[in-house]
């Protein structure tokens, strides 16, 4: 594994970079660690609980795209063994009068119900406090919704979280009971230490087509009962890393699920722990016979948390393995040819008209059903296809500048050869798309002169714009050319692997200088009063691009406004102070952040919108900017005060009374931090609606005496 580019710049910053406004309450920006489940089918309702941190009073949800909407039903802040005691007895109280009541109480029933929820969810050392806060929501999910990935983020008063992923699917949909929150965890000794699901919840029969989602726990299996027809070409998909792309206290960094599929007799017929380089797995199965089968998930090496969530879809359905080319020029309809499974009849969705030139998406669809997505890369520069035989410098391939070859190294071991003519002086580059563009190959990349001599050589180039990409594997070389002349690229796999998927996009042309921004985190608490916020901008420079570049906010509302900050070309960060002079909001406004470079030549200036990203931690060490669709913005009154949602009423003289009689006989005394934190536990427990007058009256009291 490899850093990114900014990694260590991003490790010294991190702190930094998340701040937000503290409040009461909230002393952090919200954070989801997950979303369980992540998704749902078209045209039904259900709930989803996420796990996380200062999200006590989420106000909002946001869902991108349309057709998705979300309510909340109520926020649970982590609580400590005195509220629990709390609970607890309001529950005996509770219970007790309800055996001697003479009618049925319903609010009173209600009131039990919420608090045994309460205390079922309860976990005194969970594994991970950033997964400790919980939300529960009820989702609906319009007949009509697009299918396909969204992103959803929660809202608070004082600002937005990170976006996880959150799925509209098109099949019915299982879904496993939540698992509760994980007890702390004992190094060796985890299986042990996690809550255990019943017997019952190991397997679960079900009808493909269908969507199943899970948790797993340490150590845990999940089964999947079905039947098939022989014939049927099933295709079994996983989505874990696609929903939660870093867990930064897991190693690799990520839930890597293992899918295993048995037939009636319990042989293992098919195994998978990944898809090519992807960690989510896929099983493609030709099903030999009539009869029941069992999907079964697990981690590779056993671990479990609330955050290994997962989704499953089994059936006959379109999967798109390769396509080619992997892309083509803006604005037109491209040829492509898709290779997979259950693609009879399939027609592409291809990039809008009016994409703009870089990383779009195609799908395939099938009486309806839309695949999944792979990445397809749009630009301006002419483009060719290579042209067997090209593996050898004499029978090399000539192309002239500029130009996009869409090529494949159709065979294990092949090698191809473009030629081209080169004047003294002339700055070249070679790029090749591949890895980025889910091609399985590993490209390595050479360019010799006409007699043979290497002049450039790269296996591995780092792009720091690809955040969720490990393993950094599609190559670059740039060269000032020593003389006119003939030149040759080469390009070939690294381990010597070849098929038709292994596909690629080889750029040759002169240097573009250009430059890419990222903006750290995807969302900004913004204080009233003449007041605003920071965020940091980082540069990605390319090809030798070292002019300066102006970075500023793109036609924000009015009312907010920010001074540009230039960045000299050895700069690659920035800081960019953000002023608002506008009153608090309910709702979060998108921003955009624009950069500027100058040219030569009186040409008109590279202008670039930033990406939004999540600085992301793997596996206690490594960082990753992980992109996101919008920049949020919340307008945040840090002095304003809301009412409180219940007026906690004062203790009454007979309670009063009652506690300085306990007092009298008991030696036990409080000091004031002890009344004054009880205090503080009791309001929080009323607001959140699980304390009656009655008790509150009581427990105030006993405070109240200690005094």
């Amino acid at each position: 594994m490899k850093t990114t580019l900014l990694g260590v710049v991003l490790a010294a910053t991190a702190a930094m970079t998340f701040a937000a406004p503290k409040v009461k309450g909230q002393s952090s920006r919200p954070y989801m660690g997950y979303v369980y489940p992540a998704g749902g089918q078209q045209g039904t309702a259900f709930a989803v609980k996420i796990g996380g941190q200062a999200i006590d009073d989420v106000t909002g949800v946001i869902v991108s795209g349309g057709g998705v909407s979300a309510k909340v039903q109520k926020c649970f802040k982590k609580i400590g063994p005195q509220e629990m005691t709390l609970l607890r007895d309001q529950l005996r109280e509770l219970k007790a009068a309800r055996k001697t009541a003479k009618t049925p109480d319903p609010a009173a029933d209600d009131l039990i119900a919420r608090i045994e929820k309460r205390i079922e969810e309860y976990c005194q050392r969970p594994a991970s406090a950033a997964l400790a806060g919980l939300v529960f929501l009820e989702f609906t999910i319009a007949k009509d919704a697009v299918p396909g990935k969204r992103e959803l983020r929660l809202v608070v008063p004082n600002g937005v979280s990170n976006p996880l992923a959150f799925h509209v699917g098109q099949h019915p949909e299982h879904t496993r009971k939540p698992m509760l929150t994980a007890e702390f965890i004992v190094l060796g000794k985890e299986q042990l230490a996690l809550r255990k699901r019943p017997a019952d919840e190991e397997e679960v029969r079900v009808t493909p087509p269908c969507t199943l989602n899970g948790q797993i726990a340490s150590g845990e299996i999940n089964r999947y009962r079905f039947t098939a027809r022989k014939g049927q070409r099933l295709v079994i998909s996983a989505l874990a890393r696609q929903l939660i792309p870093f867990i930064a206290d897991a190693v690799p960094g990520w839930f890597q699920p293992v899918l295993a599929l048995y037939d009636s007799k319990g042989r293992e017929i098919a195994y998978q722990d990944d898809f090519r380089f992807k960690p989510d797995p896929v099983v493609l199965f030709d099903v030999p016979q009539d009869g029941e089968y069992v999907a079964a998930i697990s981690d590779a090496i056993h671990r479990g948390r609330e955050d290994f969530v997962y989704r499953i879809t089994i059936g006959e359905e379109p999967y798109l393995t390769s396509v080619f080319p992997l892309g083509g020029p803006v604005g037109e309809t491209h040829a492509v040819k898709m290779q997979g499974w259950n693609l009879e009849g399939a027609t592409l969705k291809q990039p809008a008209k009016d994409a703009a030139a870089g990383l779009q998406s195609v799908a395939a669809i099938v009486k309806g059903v839309v695949s999944n997505a792979v990445p397809f890369a749009l630009d301006t520069l002419p483009e060719t296809f290579d042209k067997e035989p090209n593996d050898a410098p004499t029978a090399a391939q000539k192309v002239t500048l500029p130009v996009i070859v869409n090529g494949r190294i159709d065979k294990k071991g092949d090698w191809d050869v473009f030629e081209f003519q080169g004047k003294a002086g002339q700055d070249i580059v070679a790029e090749v798309y591949a890895r980025r563009l889910d091609s399985p190959m590993d490209p390595v990349l050479k360019i010799t002169s006409a007699d043979g001599k290497l002049l450039a050589f790269n296996d591995d180039h780092e792009d720091a714009g690809n955040g969720v990409n490990t393993h950094h594997a599609d190559s670059y070389a740039a060269l000032k050319l020593p003389a006119d002349g003939v030149y040759r690229v080469h390009i070939g796999d690294t381990v010597r692997g070849g098929g038709d998927e292994y596909g690629y996009r080889l750029r040759i042309s002169a240097a573009r200088p250009d430059f890419a921004l990222r903006t750290v985190p995807s969302s900004v608490t913004l204080r009233t009063k003449s007041g605003g916020g920071n965020i940091t901008v980082y540069v990605q420079r390319k090809d030798g691009s070292t002019g300066p570049i102006t970075v500023s906010l793109k036609n924000p509302p009015a009312g907010i406004s920010c001074k540009p900050v230039t960045l000299t070309g050895t700069q690659t960060v920035a800081r960019l102070a953000i002023k608002c002079d506008l009153p608090a909001t309910t709702q979060p406004i998108d921003l955009i952040v624009t950069g500027s470079m100058a040219t030569a030549q009186g040409k008109p200036p590279v202008q670039h919108d930033a990406v939004p990203c999540e600085d992301r931690m793997q596996a206690f060490l490594w960082r990753h900017l992980v992109p996101a669709q919008d920049l949020k913005a919340v307008i945040y009154d840090a002095e304003h005060k809301p009412a409180p949602k219940r007026v906690m009423p004062p203790p009454s003289p007979a309670d009063v009374e009652e506690a300085k009689k306990k007092l009298a006989g008991s030696t036990a005394k409080f000091t004031k931090s002890q009344v004054t934190g009880r205090l503080r536990q009791i309001e929080d427990l009323y607001q959140e609606g699980l304390l009656t007058d009655a008790f509150t009256s009581k427990r105030v009291a006993e405070c109240t005496v200690q005094e």
